[in-house]
């Protein structure tokens, strides 16, 4: 995990469900990986370009590999074709996602 200098702080909300957090994803970058959080969101390269959900399926693969949970607890509510996504994730702690950008 690369961090390209934190400029903010990742805001993670917990609900009901799991927590919300937000992304921002680079396609057609040359490798996968977490880049650290840019303002509040946390920042993500993937190699897959934004064609045919290719970008949001390998976001959610990237994010459930660095988790230790599997995909379907992951679920992307909003911003399937933005760059600005809205993740949620079932069974674990915001504690879990903020462990990320260490």
């Amino acid at each position: 995990m690369k961090n390209d200098g934190d400029t903010g702080s990742l805001k993670v909300t917990e609900t009901a469900d799991g927590v919300i957090f937000t992304v921002h994803v680079q396609p057609r970058a040359s490798r996968n990986e977490i880049c650290g959080v840019q303002g509040d969101e946390l920042r993500l390269r993937l190699t897959a370009p934004p064609v045919d959900d290719a970008a949001n399926k390998l976001c959610i693969e990237l994010l459930a590999k660095a988790l230790g949970v599997a995909k379907s607890h992951l679920a992307l509510t909003s911003g399937a074709k933005s760059r600005h996504k809205t993740i949620r994730v079932e069974g674990v702690s915001r504690n879990t996602v903020l462990s990320l950008v260490k």
